[in-house]
């Protein structure tokens, strides 16, 4: 059941003619405007019905309907101010369900705008979604305050984030993603659904975060995998040659030091991270 806007809400393509916005390169912009795929995208978090929701990069608000539409309270970061009075008019619309906040969401500590825990849903600027990706996933306290992500990144970004062992696209994004958390690929989306269309496919993922493994240190993981892939074409005893205590571990856990990084799976390396 979806909830109705106060007032009839005009379509995408004439918000944005009347506020003379369109995407920006430099901020990593594309709009989304089909509202039926919106919706499909709003719905892989879940019943948002009085959830609280954080936006980032919202744009002209395309996402955001589809999400108040849902029964979300959203909390909306956006950059470009240009996009601002559109978001605010679409918030008129929803009395009490829309924040906006302008500022750099890199920049901004998204724990400290919920008092309860909150999903993350947005399609994320192509120039900061990894690192915003990174910093949702990374650090010692755990479970975090977000209870799902639901991110649209270039399909070649979500492919790194879901692939398996042995995989070309599996790497460090793969692990941080899979040691303490449940991710999947939910769906596609063709490049000609974007104004203007990007040069690259796009895809959304989902991930819920599960246990923490016992004895592990997210910090030395992350040394882990930073040394195994920043030399991925050269064996475990090159590569980590330099880790202190690496090839000890190897031996003491059986890991043939002959193994490249890209045969490890997620539980060998969160063995070798509890060893060091």
């Amino acid at each position: 059941m979806t909830l109705p806007p106060l007032r009839p809400l005009p379509p995408l393509r004439e918000v944005i003619a009347r506020h003379g916005l369109s995407a920006t390169k430099a901020l990593g912009q594309n709009f989304l405007l089909d509202e039926q795929l919106l919706g499909r995208i709003a719905a892989i978090a879940g019943d948002l019905r009085d959830r609280p929701v954080l936006e980032v990069g919202p744009g002209p608000g395309g996402l955001t309907r589809a999400l108040l539409r849902a029964g979300a309270h959203v909390t909306a970061i956006e950059m470009d101010r240009r996009c601002l009075p559109a978001l605010a008019e679409l918030g008129e619309s929803f009395p009490g369900r829309l924040r906006l906040i302008e500022g750099d969401a890199l920049a901004i500590a998204a724990a400290g705008l919920f008092a309860e825990p909150y999903a993350v849903v947005a399609n994320l600027p192509y120039n900061v979604g990894t690192a915003l990706f990174t910093g949702w996933l990374s650090g010692e306290s755990w479970p975090p305050q977000w209870h799902s992500l639901t991110l649209m990144f270039q399909q070649e970004v979500a492919r790194r984030i879901v692939a398996p062992p042995g995989d070309p696209a599996y790497g460090r994004l793969a692990v941080l993603a899979q040691w303490r958390s449940r991710a999947k690929l939910a769906m596609t989306v063709h490049r000609s659904a974007f104004t203007p269309p990007p040069k690259v496919m796009s895809a959304v993922i989902h991930i819920v975060p599960e246990d923490m493994p016992q004895g592990v240190s997210a910090r030395t993981l992350e040394r882990v995998t930073a040394a195994a892939f920043g030399q991925r074409r050269k064996m475990l005893r090159q590569s980590l040659k330099n880790l202190p205590g690496a090839l000890a571990a190897l031996e003491r856990l059986g890991i043939d030091p002959r193994r490249r990084a890209e045969t490890l799976n997620v539980g060998e390396f969160v063995g070798l991270a509890r060893e060091l």
